[in-house]
């Protein structure tokens, strides 16, 4: 693996950027579906049934966009720092194809792997 260059590196910013903008985005969206589901409405059982799972997994998915948004700043301030592209656990660069895949990932696919299969 090589270090970026400045043209990759802006042009990862720019991705990390536009990232941050459709998370946001989404996130301003999914407040609505999150919202509580009314006690008071007429529905029947297996409807409010349907209407809070759809509610959980709305919540769910906004804690997950809110925790990549957090990731992206990360991102974009190792990249104003100069430790951007590289990785975390073993210090290597983080390869172009994963990083365009995953702007604001920490670890490079070694490091990972690793980590996934020790949480599994």
């Amino acid at each position: 693996m090589t270090e970026l260059d400045e043209q990759q590196l802006e042009e990862l910013r720019r991705d990390l950027e536009t990232l941050r903008s459709e998370l946001g985005a989404q996130r301003q969206h999914g407040e609505a579906s999150a919202g509580p589901v009314g006690v008071n409405l007429p529905i029947g059982r297996l409807a409010r049934m349907d209407a809070l799972q759809r509610q959980h997994m709305a919540k769910a998915s906004q804690e997950s966009r809110g925790l990549r948004l957090r990731e992206v700043a990360v991102a974009l301030a190792a990249i104003d720092s100069g430790d951007y592209g590289y990785c975390r656990q073993c210090g290597e660069p983080i390869g172009l194809q994963r990083l365009k895949a995953r702007p604001e990932t920490r670890y490079c696919i070694c490091c990972h792997d690793n980590i996934e299969s020790r949480g599994a």
